[in-house]
């Protein structure tokens, strides 16, 4: 292994037997002509060599042409396009001499300072890289490439950019980490593909095949994935905690598959272990798609519903009759959603710590009167926009939830000092306040509540007819927050 710490991983030998396998796709740029002694092995649309070793894929962006690993030297004929590909590289030859053929003595390069590491550090340093960095450092020498395979580097897989070809990276990844455990990867938990608009089912589906043992799974903006991917994720990847689908616009439900649910023992229940479900953006989820959510998901902690339009009260009301172990809720932006859901939020009591209702126009100082009143350990509170909340609302919430720590009351016209002192006078943890819009506040209600939470980190009061005297009374008295103003005449 130290031999070959020097070794350029570069341009194959001649005798180096290589079986080709093209598993490039079509690319949605123009493509242009390409160039004689031109490398392409990080320009050509995700070619993949191997040897009797299953080699690294590259995931790396497209990079000038007639430039590779410092040569100009042509090794394929793929077409050149603007798209970030992933390549897949033989291991780094290694010398073969014959033992009667006497070399020319050459002076000895002197060892670079990186490779007196000893391997138990560079594979700390690899650790905090990049999937597509770790797999470039593969293409150095061989030292660094059997380093880089190391299976405790590959708990995580993180791809980005909109162009990748995601199926294809994944499915190249995960063939070389199958290597020693054929047909899965055992170690592999967290798979994060957000903003990768090319990802479709089939790269769900190589995702679940492979890999049983996964925890964590983001694919937040991958508008082609649809319900059938995501149910053969959760049914073949049991330990499944964490699920991030916001803006994946067709994914309607959560739910196994149906041959997941037959061979099911009636014990089991047909659950599924995730417990953090993001479905911000999922335009076009109903009441009866969280219906089944909650029936399957009934172990969930986190739960965000953000712009989800077409859930109602009634939506509310089953997942809380499934899932009572809820501590975070959002509900933002969710116009039907009114004080008959908060009733129904309220069920959750002490166990909810945040809740966000932000621009529920519907929710008045009856809704909040019924989470104030149950959930007494609420911690943070969105009603920003919720127009029809008063004083009245302020004064119980915050005689009911008094270690609460952050609150957004911007546009809600009808706050007025009076409720901020009620907030001031009994909720003395609070970090972090926002009045952005509040028409009716004025610097006398700000200074009772500098006075009294000296704790405060964060302040809104932009578009509020504070006096500067105001502001500078609440940065003499809360030194550590930040105020957000806009008024010119404080600085």
């Amino acid at each position: 292994m130290g031999a070959n710490n020097g070794k350029q991983y570069g341009s194959e030998g001649k005798g180096s037997s290589s079986i080709s396998s093209d598993v490039s796709s079509s690319t949605d740029h123009t493509p242009t002509k390409a160039q004689k002694n031109v490398a392409t092995s990080e320009d050509s649309d995700l070619s993949m060599r191997t040897l009797s070793t299953p080699s690294p894929a590259l995931i790396c962006p497209p990079t000038l042409p007639g430039f590779q690993n410092g040569r100009g030297s042509s090794t394929s004929s793929s077409s050149i396009t603007g798209e970030t590909v992933a390549m897949v590289h033989s291991p780094p030859p290694t010398r073969l001499t014959h033992p009667l053929i006497r070399l020319a003595s050459r002076p000895q390069k002197e060892q670079a300072s990186i490779d007196r590491l000893p391997d138990h550090s560079m594979v700390q340093i690899f650790s905090f890289l990049p999937t597509n960095q770790l797999c470039r450092c593969a293409r150095v020498c061989r030292r660094w490439y059997n380093l880089a395979w190391d299976p405790r580097l590959w708990r995580t897989i993180r791809l980005t950019g909109e162009t990748i070809n995601v199926d294809r990276a994944l499915k190249v990844l995960t063939r070389r980490l199958c290597q020693d455990t054929p047909n899965v990867c055992l170690m592999l938990e967290t798979v994060i593909v957000s903003g990768c608009r090319r990802l479709t089912d089939r790269g769900l589906y190589t995702i679940a095949q492979c890999c049983p043992e996964l925890r964590r799974l983001e694919v937040s903006g991958c508008y082609n994935i649809s319900n059938e991917a995501v149910f053969d994720v959760v049914s073949l990847c049991p330990n499944l905690e964490h699920l991030d689908v916001s803006g994946c616009s067709k994914v309607t439900c959560i739910s196994l598959t149906r041959e997941a649910s037959i061979k099911l023992s009636p014990l089991h229940g047909k659950q599924i272990s995730i417990r953090y479900l993001d479905m911000t953006d999922c335009f076009v989820l109903e009441d009866e798609g969280l219906h089944t959510i909650a029936a399957h998901c009934t172990q969930l902690t986190h739960l965000y519903l953000r712009r989800c339009v077409r859930l109602t009260d009634e939506g509310l009301r089953y997942l809380v009759i499934y899932c009572t172990s809820i501590k975070e809720l959002s509900v933002s932006d969710c116009r039907f959603v009114s004080d008959f859901g908060l009733r129904e939020i309220a069920k959750l009591e002490s166990r909810l710590r945040y809740l966000s209702i932000a621009h529920c126009g519907r929710i008045t100082d009856v809704g909040i009167r019924y989470v104030a009143k149950y959930c007494s350990k609420l911690r943070y509170l969105n009603a920003r926009g919720c127009e029809g909340i008063t004083d009245h609302g302020v004064e119980y919430l915050a005689k009911n939830c008094t270690k609460l720590k952050s609150l957004d009351i911007g546009k809600c016209p009808l706050v007025s000092d009076t409720g901020l002192e009620s907030l001031a006078l009994n909720c003395f943890n609070l970090k972090r306040l926002s009045l952005k819009s509040c028409e009716s506040i004025t610097g006398q209600g700000l200074q009772i509540v500098a006075a009294n939470c000296f704790d405060l980190q964060m302040l809104n009061v932009q578009d509020c007819e504070v006096s500067v005297e105001a502001l500078r009374f609440v940065k003499r008295h809360c030194k550590r927050c930040v105020i957000e103003h806009t008024n010119p005449a404080f600085f």
